[in-house]
């Protein structure tokens, strides 16, 4: 007896159209080298040790991504005291790479970038390249769906915790830092961060006793070291720091001492910070997996854009650490507020004068405005600071 067969032929299915055969293509391409000069060369305690320099000004990568339909992107990448030059050289490089692409095919683009440039490395200077051309993308692809960035990620929250760093950095008098204090807490911020990992740990504690007592016991205060201590001297002054009630004591060693990170998040009742200055998810991992920091610190343009951010992300809620995005709110204001925990986010106003628009600061938080994509565009000001640009493509 025939049996008559329940197969249907897909291929031949009512002459559908694929994915592919409907792509949109990255038909431009332009890269602007851009330094922002800062108004008072800033120093921490890599300058009182005499291993930099102050920091007179910030290099600015930026790409802008357009389409053959009409989308178009923004994304920067950046570096301190020295490597924009080359940042920006190693972009230029890359870029042909994106033309004809779909730009939708984020994680696919950011391995072509990567193994572009695998023979000087997957991190470093090469990651930092790919991030002006994935954060573009990331906001590209939020901006046609008409979406905030975070939105299009799957938003946790629509305002994440804001502290302020730059009103306590060590070149700036204790008499003005407390002035500074008081002014941010003024203006809405929910938390302090003091330099510190001065020469003279007396000092230090000077400081940090003096801004405890202008806050008062409960307001969320942290310090930062910026990798200055060896681990005995990192012990003990972290043991003396425990009466201050701290948020968390950053980068008190090297960035890749996991091991002696571990051995303080261990040891002490103070949550340990640390990861602002590792360039890929490869090294994250490996702070994360090794139990090394309480909270992460990841950069979104030093270790390679949005995708591998996103990866890190996720590994660091599975091992359950909490987030600290390094620098560059524009950016990691979006992705902190789709992190599962409740994150911080750090406040500089330094990059304000590079964009039209403005982050909204109130009740100590920063919130997500309802602008698509990363709601930023290029000033005429941050035009006027440009020193080479580039353009690839139509």
């Amino acid at each position: 007896m025939a049996v008559e067969s329940d197969v249907v032929s897909y291929a031949s299915a009512s002459g559908g159209k694929t994915a592919a055969d409907v792509a949109d293509q990255i038909e431009s391409i332009q890269l602007s080298l851009i330094f922002l000069p800062l108004a008072t060369p800033v120093s921490d305690a890599k300058v009182l040790t005499g291993r930099q320099k102050p920091l007179t000004e910030i290099a600015f990568i930026f790409a802008e991504i357009r389409t053959r339909d009409g989308h178009e992107g923004i994304g920067f990448g950046y570096s301190k005291r020295a490597g924009g030059p080359g940042i920006y050289a190693h972009a230029k490089e890359l870029a042909p790479n994106l033309l004809g692409e779909d730009p939708n095919d984020i994680a696919k683009l950011f391995t072509k970038l990567l193994w572009a440039g695998a023979s000087v490395g997957r991190s470093g200077m090469t990651t930092q390249a790919i991030s002006p051309f994935d954060i573009a993308l990331w906001d590209l692809k939020a901006k046609r769906a008409g979406l905030p960035l975070a939105k299009l990620l799957g938003a946790q929250r629509d305002s994440v915790q804001c502290y302020n760093t730059s009103g306590g950095f060590l070149h700036t008098p204790l008499d003005q830092v407390l002035k500074n204090v008081a002014i941010s807490r003024s203006s809405g911020i929910g938390g302090i961060k003091l330099k510190v990992g001065q020469p003279d740990i007396a000092a230090d504690l000077k400081r940090l006793s003096a801004v405890r007592r202008e806050l008062g016991d409960d307001f969320p205060l942290m310090v930062d070291a910026n990798q200055q201590w060896d681990r005995a001297t990192a012990m003990r002054v972290g043991r003396r720091m425990e009466e201050f009630n701290l948020i968390w004591i950053e980068e008190p060693l090297d960035a890749y001492d996991f091991e002696g990170h571990k051995a303080l998040a261990d040891a002490l009742d103070t949550p340990i910070a640390t990861g602002e200055m590792l360039t890929s998810f490869g090294e994250h991992a490996q702070l994360i997996m090794g139990g090394a920091s309480d909270f992460i610190q990841p950069d979104a343009p030093r270790v390679g854009g949005i995708t591998p951010f996103l990866q890190i992300m996720a590994l660091a809620d599975f091992k359950g650490r909490k987030l600290a995005p390094h620098f560059a709110m524009e950016i990691h204001l979006h992705l902190a507020a789709a992190f599962p925990q409740e994150p911080w986010l750090e406040h500089f106003e330094w990059l304000g004068p590079l964009f039209n628009e403005q982050l909204e600061l109130r009740e100590g938080r920063m919130w997500v405005s309802d602008r698509p994509g990363l709601g930023f565009s290029l000033s005429e000001q941050a035009l006027a600071w440009k020193v080479d640009s580039c353009h690839f493509g139509k």
